[in-house]
């Protein structure tokens, strides 16, 4: 059926124009997998994907398994029943109020990558794999695909997705793009002999996912009552069968749609939402929240509860019109205390943590935060006001460390601290006190306050030993104080208590490079931009590594890349000028060493290199100026030795013979300071 040139992407109008197409292809060997995000919500066709494959792999390769256990249950609820979590995070069974953390939206993509390692261990060469309905897939399902595309060569799996809408324009390894011919015109005569309400009920029990125009029109036909009825009876028969799945797509849409939609419709709809915040599922929660927001009434508790959850989710999606809105209702919708503080806080957090500096507005950010612990200071429970305002304190933390002010910061941090211990009762709130001692640990690692900051990292992690994310700051901690050995342990705790982390994976090359393994940081780097193709930092380092490598094709490809994603990055800038200097291209150097300096005058390297490529040309004065700036950045023997070696070709021998006596007094056992100061000979390195 494929060449193995490429995954397939088969567009047709109907979902019978692509089964029609594929049927004349022959058998599929895995099949064809429904993506349509009605059935089952998130990870429809990943959690059928995995359906297929993990039960075999229990028997066959367990230890894969327990490997990927965290994106097989999480993708796939039900094989929770088979697959056991190798651990569970302490927050796992803590009650609604006091579960904070919300995953990254970043989440999703670790899931993806681990579904993908795992998929490629399990297929055999040769596999063909049809999804259809991919133009109705939930964003997990869409993501996970993408990741499927990158990451398995099409020789090992053919992807063929079914869609009646183009692909993507970042949809990888695509051999061609196949448009279906209709097998039947829409309007073709009836050759079903079944009634009007057979028509119905089928598509009522396609959990209305056909696109077969007889059906939908015969379920349109129905009286209200009659198509509620059908939803009733589906949603019944779901329930029935115990899936966890449908709980999160067809049960929550067939309630919504039944003889209740207020009452069984919205509280299916906020079961789902519960779930998908505690997984990471966040363009999920948006969609469900807005359908669940429309049934309940304005004010009430249940409502509040979808506000909140997807004003949350709305904002970490960096849909800040939309969560800045949510937020307004529910000022307008309640007169709770709470609600206004946790509304305010809110908020405040669309300006503070906004992704683009230039677009936060601190100060209207303190102004609805300091709201929030005005309130929260009003609140007559002594426990509940200890955590929201130790929580809103922490805001505001935020907001000064944005400012620059890390000892206001501090403070604060330490404020809600001392709240959480004097106020709250012992053993609860475990994750609230975990990020607060996380959030200090951090500032003071800014302050300078090293061994006090790997004192609150311990104790962090005490508090929840699987949670990743604080091995990797423990690990950053460490690795600035030198400590490598322990900060690639905790890097590697990071991977082993998370879905592929490419930040780990980052953190690593950095380890591997400060102890002079040059392959293995590539090798990682490498990783890195398999699991993430728009990693910056990873194209920096590695365009870095490969220059000085004299891999110089390599080096130029990283280069574009990332100039690709920041067309102004110093960095790369930077790296391109080292080679074209290194092609005898001067000209080019000059003018990219000048696009770096232009976009971050501080970065001492772009200088340093400048100063070659000048000395190079001829230009000595510049090359001497140059290295001045580098040296006011950062002292080195190296810029030293340079200048000298400029400063001696324009014969100013005393200022030469200074900078190599600095030079020595940094680095004593430099051979070739020592020879030039003997010899009185230098050459620019």
């Amino acid at each position: 059926m494929s060449d193995h040139s490429g995954h397939v992407w088969l567009q047709g109008e109907h979902s019978s124009d692509r089964a029609s197409l594929l049927a004349s292809w022959g058998t599929l060997p895995l099949g064809v997998l429904d993506a349509h995000r009605r059935r089952n919500g998130p990870y429809t066709f990943g959690g059928a994907l995995l359906g297929r494959l993990v039960p075999a792999a229990l028997r066959e390769a367990p230890g894969l398994v327990a490997a990927h256990d965290i994106e097989i249950r999480a993708a796939a609820p039900g094989l929770c029943g088979l697959v056991a979590p190798r651990w569970e995070p302490s927050d796992a069974r803590v009650s609604d109020d006091e579960r904070i953390l919300v995953p990254a939206p970043r989440r999703t993509l670790r899931i993806a990558n681990g579904i993908a390692e795992f998929v490629r261990e399990r297929v055999p060469d040769g596999s063909v794999l049809a999804v259809e309905n991919a133009h109705h897939a939930d964003a997990t399902d869409r993501e996970l695909l993408t990741v499927l595309a990158r990451r398995i060569a099409p020789g090992r799996l053919t992807l063929v997705v079914c869609s009646a809408e183009p692909p993507p324009a970042d949809f990888p390894n695509l051999a061609r793009h196949a448009r279906a011919t209709p097998a039947e015109p829409p309007d073709a005569p009836d050759q079903d002999t079944g009634s009007a309400a057979d028509r119905a009920a089928a598509y009522v029990a396609s959990d209305c996912t056909s696109d077969d125009p007889r059906l939908v029109a015969a379920y349109l036909a129905l009286p209200p009552q009659a198509r509620a009825a059908l939803h009733d009876r589906q949603a019944g028969e779901l329930l029935a069968r115990a899936e966890p799945a449908p709980l999160l797509g067809a049960v929550p849409y067939h309630l919504e749609h039944g003889t209740d939609p207020r009452g069984a419709g919205a509280r299916a709809l906020w079961a789902a939402v519960d779930h998908c915040v505690r997984e990471g599922f966040l363009d999920t929660v948006a969609e469900l929240g807005l359908r669940g927001l429309a049934l309940v009434e304005e004010g009430g508790d249940l409502w509040w509860r979808f506000v909140q959850r997807t004003a949350t989710a709305l904002g970490a999606l960096r849909r800040h019109p939309e969560a800045r809105e949510l937020w307004e209702r529910a000022r307008r919708g309640s007169a709770e205390p709470a609600v206004h503080a946790a509304a305010a806080y809110g908020t405040a957090m669309l300006d503070a943590r906004h992704p683009d500096p230039a677009t936060r507005d601190l100060g209207r950010a303190t102004g609805w935060i300091n709201e929030a612990i005005a309130i929260s200071t009003l609140l007559p429970d002594r426990e509940q006001r200890a955590f929201k305002l130790g929580f809103d304190r922490n805001g505001r933390a935020l907001i000064e460390l944005r400012r620059g002010r890390l000892p206001q910061a501090l403070d604060l941090v330490e404020s809600a601290i001392e709240l959480a211990e004097r106020d709250l009762p012992p053993g609860r709130h475990r994750t609230h006190r975990m990020v607060l001692l996380a959030n200090r640990a951090q500032l003071l690692a800014a302050l300078g306050r090293g061994k006090e900051a790997l004192d609150d990292y311990n104790a962090a992690i005490a508090l929840d030993p699987v949670f990743p994310d604080h091995y990797l700051d423990r690990g950053n901690l460490r690795f600035s104080q030198g400590m490598l050995d322990d900060a690639l342990a905790d890097y590697e705790n990071a991977l082993r208590l998370s879905p592929p982390l490419p930040e780990a994976y980052y953190n690593r090359a950095q380890i591997h490079l400060a102890q002079g393994e040059g392959d293995a940081a590539l090798a990682d780097l490498a990783h890195v931009l398999e699991l993430d193709p728009g990693y910056l930092d990873a194209y920096i380092n590695r365009a870095g590594l490969l220059a000085v490598a004299g891999r110089d094709a390599g080096a130029r490809a990283d280069v574009a890349a990332g100039l690709a994603i920041d067309p102004r990055n110093a960095h790369l800038r930077c790296v391109l000028g080292q080679l074209e200097c290194a092609a005898g291209r001067h000209a080019e150097a000059l003018a990219a060493f000048a696009a770096a300096l232009a976009a971050d005058p501080r970065l001492g390297p772009a200088w340093a290199n400048r100063a070659i490529a000048r000395y190079e040309t001829g230009d000595l004065e510049g090359a001497v100026d140059d290295l001045t700036h580098a040296l006011e950045l950062e002292e080195s023997a190296e810029l030293y030795f340079n200048r000298a070696t400029a400063l001696r070709a324009l014969g100013r021998e005393g200022e030469a013979m200074a900078d190599l006596h600095r030079a020595l007094d940094l680095d004593p056992d430099d051979p070739d300071v020592r020879e030039a100061l003997e010899a009185g000979n230098t050459d620019l390195r």
